[in-house]
């Protein structure tokens, strides 16, 4: 398998709808609707889409995790639950009709012991042969060490696994420390690496050139938002601008651009063009309503008009 996610704190992500939400009533939901949710999960569930696999991993455990599992398989991923004590989290988002706004409760997800943690990493290193890319996405669960990805990453390294993290704060900090291949921060998250306020392109520019300088990793994606993104690699740098389109939810976004990324550098195409067909899938997803992913069509469509 060329491409592995890994999903520490995966999800059963639960949505309704209701007419408008009132405090200290019984409101009315309409049927809900259950999805697979949590980073690497989702970054698996968009690669799918685009006509490839990748091999999910995830802890997994309690009743939850038997529905997850179903999920999965529904949309035909091949996915390797890791067996915990805990149950795996549901999250809740509430569409209110009225307003046309949607509420999204997150859970903090289970408390993962040591040995819970530990099987993650020996998973990973079991697989054989390595994949070629390995993304490890989303928050850490309670219990698990804050340098996690940083001991992911000493372990891709010594197996010649490209480790890309799609996370924040210091468990992105502390896995830098070991060299990642790719980050995708957005600004806001850049500024805390760094310790800037990085308020000019400038600015912006030279802080992430050093980190690739220092070797903390080969590539950065910095999102911006509706203004595009950054790309940066040994001796590239290029803003570039995002597709127009008609915003209908931003869900999704970011796992799809992470997704589209690393597949299209695993189907050989250039970083830049890589990072051109994750701003196609990013776009094509924030198209789709509510929590619904991209589409393939729109990506490839989206990706043509930026090659243009």
């Amino acid at each position: 398998m060329s491409i592995v996610t890994l999903t520490m704190n995966p999800a059963i992500d639960k949505s309704t709808a209701v007419d408008r939400v009132v405090a200290e009533h019984k409101l009315r939901c309409d049927p809900p609707h259950f999805e697979p949710g949590g980073g690497g999960i989702n970054v698996s569930r968009v690669i799918k889409r685009l006509g490839e696999s990748a091999l999910t991993l995830y802890p997994a455990g309690g009743p939850p995790a038997e529905l997850l599992q179903r999920l999965l398989a529904e949309e035909g991923l091949q996915h390797r639950p890791i067996p915990i004590n805990g149950w795996t989290r549901e999250n809740l988002a509430v569409y209110e009709s009225t307003t046309q706004q949607q509420f999204r409760f997150g859970m903090t997800g289970p408390k993962l012991e040591e040995k819970d943690w530990r099987r993650c990493l020996e998973q990973v290193a079991h697989i054989a042969p390595p994949p070629d890319y390995l993304v490890a996405s989303g928050s850490l669960p309670p219990g698990v060490p804050t340098d996690f990805y940083q001991q992911l990453a000493g372990l891709c390294s010594g197996s010649g696994i490209h480790l890309v993290v799609d996370t924040s704060g210091d468990a992105l900090r502390l896995a830098l420390k070991d060299g990642l291949f790719l980050i995708k921060p957005n600004l806001r998250e850049l500024r805390s690496l760094i310790g800037e306020d990085l308020e000019n392109e400038s600015g912006q520019e030279q802080a992430v050139r050093s980190l690739i300088e220092k070797k903390c990793c080969r590539y950065v994606v910095v999102s911006l938002g509706a203004a595009g993104v950054m790309a940066a690699g040994p001796d590239q740098f290029k803003r570039l601008r995002a597709p127009t389109v008609r915003i209908r939810s931003k869900v999704g976004a970011g796992d799809s651009t992470v997704a589209a990324i690393v597949l299209g550098l695993k189907q050989g195409k250039s970083f830049m063009d890589a990072v051109r067909y994750g701003m196609a899938a990013g776009a094509a997803a924030v198209m789709t309503p509510g929590s619904e992913l991209c589409r393939r069509t729109d990506v490839e469509r989206l990706y043509r008009e930026m090659k243009g």
